[in-house]
């Protein structure tokens, strides 16, 4: 029951805070929110699940319990976590609860919908990590898109209407298309399956139960189905070439939004497709697309490197980043290797602490300075030393320094790609690859030159002074976990390769 739990505090904590006064809406979600996150603190100490949940793994928290019956199908309320799931729902309750202290100082009106809004993500996006029934997951999976809708819609800077309706036109298309190739793929597997829980249905993909679909084959199907699916999870991620929703996204929502949105929402897309893309479906099936996936994947993570490289607004900046570390994951997923899934999982949790991170930086300096515009300030070191030492940290973690996440992440993926047999030219898509850190480094130093050292320099007529304490008390939070998963990763990298390990052992060439 603990997920249930989780969920259930999270919902009903929610609807609280849309009834609570606004002028202690924010402590209360704050409250509310760390039951969650010390529950999920518990989970994990007490994690004792093994496997991967899709391939017969002993699952942890489990509970199953008849929903709906459509047809022949049954849909059940099932959930339960494995070491793939679990570390990502430790990193939402946590994330969310910084997000809402991050919020005191730049939210200032409707702050009980806002907060209660917060607080429903976090609702769904545990759900999303939980699910292990198609139909309960997809329920999960969509109820996220409404309140980040509102979020960005209502809180948002000037352009904000535009790019919360882009957003949710790019996620929703996505969705059902990835939907409808669902569908088929279950009505192809006929009466092999009779609900919609995840492990029935990978369990007669493996044992070629799949049959045709109006006049396609089963391969032909398969294939198709991996496809829309492809490209339904990958607007979510997002990756080249469907990631243009993303920067209007970050730079006019709120920093909260935008710690959610980058910390937890695009992890959404990645985990979907470790779930479903690259579990559910046997290598047969996937092989003929590793090279164009792989080729997407460095793309993804050049090309947003190099876009971010051209912006001067802060915000943009970091937001093109997550587009080129996403590029990693899909490497990492695609080389088909226990470091290369292994290392790309642990980036999701390594992406989502450090773009936090920085998104929070962000916007604790343009609370002070009101504007995000590198060409507008120099000097911040001096007037906000804290909050731009902290900005530097999470850069540098970006870049890859050594006793950091972002170091171990990215070690872990370059190495399972390298050494991948499942993917041809590995050493060259790596390679390549591993260009996209130095473009990194060049557009972060760049803004960091610009913006934070040399003589102080702001062209508007605020005054600039320190951060107050509860707008850097989560930066620094996320800073020591940060140092914690790069100093020690094997605190969850073990328990993900273990999770890991059923899915290559079920599909080597």
């Amino acid at each position: 029951m603990m997920i249930e739990i989780l969920i259930g505090v999270a919902l009903v904590g929610a609807f609280a805070t849309f009834l609570a006064p606004n002028r202690i809406a924010g402590k209360l979600a704050f409250a509310i929110s760390l039951i969650p996150a010390g529950l999920s603190l518990w989970m994990f100490s007490a994690f004792d699940g093994s496997g991967n949940a899709l391939l017969g793994g002993d699952l942890a928290f489990e509970s199953q319990a008849a929903w709906i019956t459509l047809g022949a199908y049954d849909i059940t309320w099932f959930v339960g976590l494995d070491g793939i799931s679990l570390p990502l729902v430790v990193l939402t309750t946590i994330l969310v609860t910084l997000a809402i202290v991050s919020s005191w100082t730049p939210i200032d009106d409707r702050e009980s919908q806002f907060y209660g809004l917060v607080l429903f993500i976090e609702a769904n996006l545990i759900g999303v990590f939980a699910a292990l029934d198609f139909f309960l997951w997809f329920v999960f999976w969509e109820a996220v898109l409404i309140p980040m809708y509102l979020l960005i819609g209502i809180w948002g800077g000037p352009r904000r209407k535009y790019a919360a309706i882009k957003f949710f036109v790019y996620t929703n298309v996505a969705s059902l298309l990835m939907f409808g190739a669902f569908i088929a793929l279950v009505f192809g597997l006929g009466d092999s399956v009779t609900s919609f829980a995840l492990p029935e249905i990978t369990a007669a993909m493996a044992a070629g139960e799949l049959g045709s679909f109006y006049g396609l084959d089963a391969t032909t199907l398969a294939s198709a189905v991996f496809v829309a699916m492809f490209v339904g999870f990958a607007v979510k991620v997002p990756i080249v070439p469907f990631h243009t929703w993303l920067p209007d996204a970050h730079v006019e929502a709120p920093t909260p939004a935008s710690v959610l949105l980058a910390g937890v929402l695009l992890k959404m897309g990645t985990y979907a497709l470790l779930r479903f893309n690259f579990t559910m479906f046997p290598t047969e099936i996937i092989e003929p697309f590793v090279l164009p996936i792989a080729a997407i994947a460095v793309i993804s993570v050049i090309y947003g490197a190099m876009l971010a490289l051209a912006q001067t607004d802060l915000k943009r900046i970091v937001a093109y980043s997550s587009v080129s570390s996403m590029g990693y994951v899909i490497l990492g997923l695609i080389a088909f290797t226990q470091f290369g899934i292994g290392g790309a999982t642990f980036q999701m949790v390594s992406h989502g602490l450090i773009s936090g991170l920085m998104f929070m930086a962000v916007g604790v300096i343009y609370n002070a300075t009101h504007t995000r515009m590198v060409t507008d300030m120099s000097g911040m070191a001096d007037r906000m030393p804290v909050a731009v030492g902290i900005l530097i940290a999470g850069a540098f973690g970006y870049m890859g320094l050594p006793l950091m996440s972002g170091f171990a992440a990215e070690f872990y993926i370059f190495f399972g790609a390298f050494e991948s047999t499942f993917l041809e030219y590995a050493p060259i898509f790596t390679a390549l690859a591993m260009f996209g850190i130095v473009v990194v480094a060049g557009y972060l130093l760049f803004a960091m030159q610009r913006a934070v050292f040399g003589p102080y320099n702001l062209e508007t007529d605020y005054e600039v002074g320190r951060a107050p304490l509860h707008d850097v008390a989560p930066m620094f939070v996320l800073l020591g976990l940060i140092i914690v998963l790069g100093v020690a990763p094997e605190l969850i990298f073990e328990m993900i390769t273990d999770a890991v390990d059923p899915i290559l052992d079920g599909g080597e060439l």
